[in-house]
């Protein structure tokens, strides 16, 4: 996104297609009620990233080791810990 703007819900109602060929050049709004923001305007494209289920693999291997060389071993340790 490019830009963020803020506008007040009825200033926002009153400028809604402003906002919407806005939205479609990538800007973005903020719109507040009583100078607290309650939504916002985005560009369609920049919504479906936000949204967008991402691939697992290419965290593939990075928790190796965390456990230690044997992970039943440590998994064992800290469920016994709680039986003392």
């Amino acid at each position: 996104m490019k830009t963020l703007r803020t506008r007040g819900a009825e200033e926002a109602r009153n400028q809604l297609p402003e906002l919407l060929a806005a939205a479609e050049k990538g800007r973005a709004t903020i719109i507040t009620r009583h100078g607290k923001a309650v939504a916002a305007l985005v560009p369609a494209a920049a919504q479906e990233r936000l949204t967008q289920q991402r691939s697992l693999l290419p965290l593939s291997g990075s928790g190796r080791g965390l456990w230690g060389t044997n992970s039943t071993e440590t998994i064992r340790k800290l469920r016994d810990e709680w039986d003392r």
